[in-house]
């Protein structure tokens, strides 16, 4: 039970924060007006294009379900964190932006993704190749959608864009890195108990 309320809390954090770093990011809403031309407006567009990215949702739901530590229940908070954060950010952009919403889209994909998600955060703390795929699902769903869908929403590139750039490769390469490195530990530990 306490998984649960653990993963709404989370989506709802997550998806609140997302919706007012997106407002406070764009010098057309209210509250980005004042922050344009500062270093916050800058701090404000990199939390941006790292927490509105799908590969940042997912890892929302991955988390939640390796905190979770079983299939079942890392299936059901997946859900559950994606469901509140996707409500939490609605319900924030209406109130500070008073935008429309997509919220019942957003949630009907939250559903399967969530389920999936979950479940393969639970099996990250899986010993073997189950646990090596499980743990390299965020670092290369990040890598992809750097490569397929990077966050330049201009042509032109700007220091904001160029650092979340940074980072998520950064990220990415670090967590794959880790998840090979636990792999290798694992199998090594694995051949000297069988010798």
């Amino acid at each position: 039970m306490k998984i649960m309320v653990g993963g709404l809390a989370a989506g709802m954090g997550f998806g609140a924060a997302t919706a007012l770093v997106n407002n406070l990011s764009s010098p057309y809403a209210e509250l980005g007006m004042p922050l344009k031309g500062t270093v916050w407006a800058g701090a404000a567009k990199v939390l941006s294009l790292l927490m509105d990215a799908g590969w940042s949702w997912a890892a929302l739901a991955v988390a939640m379900g390796w905190l979770a530590r079983t299939r079942a229940r890392g299936a059901l908070v997946g859900v559950l964190a994606l469901f509140a954060a996707t409500g939490a950010y609605y319900v924030t952009d209406a109130l500070v932006s008073g935008a429309g919403t997509d919220m019942v889209a957003w949630m009907l994909v939250g559903l399967p993704f969530g389920v999936v998600l979950g479940a393969v955060g639970a099996a990250i703390r899986r010993p073997g190749l189950i646990g090596l795929l499980a743990a390299l699902t965020v670092p290369v769903g990040a890598a992809v959608q750097m490569i397929v869908m990077p966050p330049r929403p201009h042509l032109t590139l700007t220091p904001a864009i160029v650092l979340a750039e940074v980072i998520v490769w950064t990220a990415a390469v670090c967590g794959a890195g880790w998840a090979v490195h636990r792999f290798w530990v694992e199998r090594r530990a694995e051949r000297s108990r069988v010798a």
